[in-house]
C-alpha cells in the first residue's frame, strides 16, 4: 500500500465535463461542508454542516443537518439534531429539530435525528435538474431519520437506530412517516432471511435505510403505469434491495430484491449488495426514468449460513462495486460503471477492488450524461462519460491521518451545481489538469 497521496484536482479536461461547482460534506470538524471548483479549489466552507447530505439551492442557500446541539458524542446514532437552510451569508432560513425525543446522560430533548439523505420539494432528488429547481421557501423536506425501540416481530435486538422516511411541511409538521420496522412483511424475505434477523438484526440492518428520494415526472407514469407515481418515494436498504413506497398508501408497489434466483432479468442484473442512492433519473437528463444506484458491494442481506456468514447475517458477498443503470420495467441494464470498465481485467482478483467502496457512496447524472460518482471510502469524486473516460477526478483533502502513511478519508456524496446557482461569486477560470503517465510521476527531492 502506497504512504503518499495526491489530493485536490488530479484530471480535468474542460471541454468534456458538465462544468461547475461541487459541493460535498468534508467529514471534518471545523471545515464541514465544502464547495470547490473543477480546479480544487475551496470557494466556501461551512463548518457547521458536519453531518451526511447537504443540498444546494438556487442562490447558494445550503440545506442539510448540523450535529452537536444535543451532542456529538452520540451523533453515529442520533443522527443530525437540526436539519438547516442558510443562505449564502450564514442567515437561517428555516430548521427542522423535532422528530424524535432522546434522553442523553438524563436530559431529554428533541432531534431531527436527520441521517443520509433528504431533498426538498421542486425537485425529486438532491441534485441539480434543468428546469426543476428545489423550493427556497414554503416546499415540503423529504428525510431519513432515525427511531429507537423494539419491534419484536422483525428482531429479538433492541434497535437504537431503527431508519424512518419523514416528509417535513414548512411549518415543521410532519404530514408523512414510513417505517421498515413497521412494514417488514412487505419486503418478501425468505424464511431463513427472516430467522437471520430475529436472531441478530446488527443494531439496525434488516430494517435500514440510507436513501429517498422522489420519483417525480416520468415517462413511465405517462404511460400508465401507477407504480411510478410521481410523488412515490424510492429507497435502497444496506441488505438487497431498492423498492418504491405509494406515498398515498403506503405499500411497496416495486422491488428488486431480496431475493435474485427466480427472475432471469434480475439474475442477469446480478445481486446489489448494500446499495446506496438508488434512484430515478430526473425528467430532463439523459437516461430518464432509468433507476442509477451505487451497487457498494461488500457484505449485505440475510438468509442461509455460508462460510462468509455464519449466523445468515451479510451473507450475500462481493468485493467490489458497481454503478448500475437499468430500466425498472424490464430491469435491462443500461450502463454501468466498474473497475473492468475502468480498464482492469476481468477475474483480475485484486484489480477488482481498484473501484470499491463498502460503505456511503452515490452517483449524480449530470445534464451532458456524464455521471458524477463519489467512492466515498476513497474520499474520491470523479466525473465519468458515458464511454466510461475519467474526465474529472478531485480527492479529498480532508480528515486525513496524522498517522504517518495512513491515508483515511471519508465523504459521503458530492453533488455538481452550475456556476449561476452561486450568483455571489464569479466563474471561475477552467484550467484543464492532465497527470503524467503513472510511471512517469516523481516527487522532486528537497533542495538543499
Amino acid at each position: 500500500m502506497q504512504s503518499v497521496y495526491p489530493t485536490g484536482t488530479t484530471i480535468y479536461k474542460p471541454e468534456k465535463c458538465f462544468n461547475g461547482y461541487t459541493l460535498y460534506p468534508s467529514g471534518k470538524d471545523g471545515v464541514g461542508a465544502v464547495l470547490v471548483d473543477m480546479n480544487g479549489n475551496e470557494v466556501k466552507t461551512w463548518p457547521k454542516y458536519d453531518s451526511f447530505m447537504i443540498n444546494m439551492l438556487p442562490g447558494g442557500a445550503i440545506l442539510g443537518g448540523q450535529t452537536g446541539r444535543v451532542t456529538k458524542t452520540y451523533a453515529h446514532v442520533t443522527g443530525a439534531d437540526d436539519v438547516v437552510q442558510e443562505d449564502w451569508d450564514g442567515n437561517v432560513q428555516w430548521t427542522f429539530g423535532k422528530a424524535d425525543e432522546l434522553e442523553i446522560d438524563g436530559v431529554r430533548s428533541w432531534s431531527a435525528r436527520q441521517n443520509h439523505d433528504l431533498v426538498r420539494e421542486g425537485c425529486p432528488v438532491g441534485y441539480y435538474v434543468p428546469g426543476m429547481p428545489p423550493k427556497s421557501e414554503g416546499g415540503r423536506t423529504l428525510m431519513l431519520s432515525y427511531r429507537s425501540g423494539n419491534w419484536p416481530d422483525v428482531t429479538r435486538d433492541y434497535l437504537p437506530r431503527a431508519t424512518r422516511m419523514i416528509e417535513v411541511n414548512w411549518d415543521g409538521e410532519i404530514t408523512w412517516d414510513w417505517m421498515p420496522a413497521e412494514n417488514f412483511e412487505q419486503f418478501g424475505h425468505s424464511e431463513a432471511a427472516k430467522n437471520a434477523i430475529m436472531r441478530h438484526c446488527r443494531n439496525q440492518h434488516g430494517v435500514f435505510q440510507n436513501t429517498s428520494s422522489y420519483l417525480g415526472p416520468n415517462k413511465w407514469f405517462d404511460a400508465g403505469d401507477e407504480r411510478f407515481h410521481p410523488d412515490n418515494v424510492i429507497s435502497d436498504d444496506r441488505g438487497t434491495m431498492i423498492y418504491i413506497i405509494s406515498k398515498k398508501t403506503g405499500d411497496i408497489v416495486w422491488k428488486i430484491g431480496p431475493d435474485y434466483s427466480m427472475d432471469p432479468a434480475l439474475r442477469e442484473l446480478g445481486c446489489v449488495i448494500a446499495p446506496h442512492h438508488a434512484h430515478m433519473i430526473p425528467k430532463g437528463l439523459p437516461g430518464e426514468g432509468n433507476i442509477l444506484v451505487y451497487d457498494n458491494g461488500g457484505a449485505g442481506g440475510f438468509g442461509d449460513p455460508n462460510p462468509g456468514a455464519p449466523d445468515g447475517t451479510w451473507n450475500a458477498l462481493r468485493d467490489h462495486s458497481r454503478v448500475l443503470e437499468f430500466d425498472p420495467v424490464t430491469l435491462e441494464l443500461v450502463w454501468a460503471f466498474t473497475a473492468t470498465t475502468q480498464g482492469y481485467p476481468l477475474g483480475g482478483g485484486s484489480d477488482l477492488v481498484k473501484f470499491y467502496s463498502r460503505y456511503k457512496s452515490g452517483a449524480q447524472r449530470l445534464p451532458n450524461g456524464n455521471t458524477l460518482i463519489t467512492e466515498s471510502n476513497c474520499g474520491r469524486l470523479f466525473e465519468v462519460t458515458p464511454d466510461c473516460e475519467i474526465v474529472w477526478e478531485y480527492i479529498c483533502p480532508h480528515n486525513l491521518s496524522d498517522r504517518e502513511g495512513l491515508y483515511q478519508v471519508d465523504v459521503f456524496r458530492g453533488y455538481r451545481y452550475p456556476y449561476d446557482w452561486v450568483p455571489q461569486i464569479d466563474p471561475p477560470k477552467e484550467r484543464a489538469v492532465i497527470p503524467p503517465p503513472n510511471g512517469q510521476f516523481r516527487i522532486p527531492p528537497v533542495d538543499d
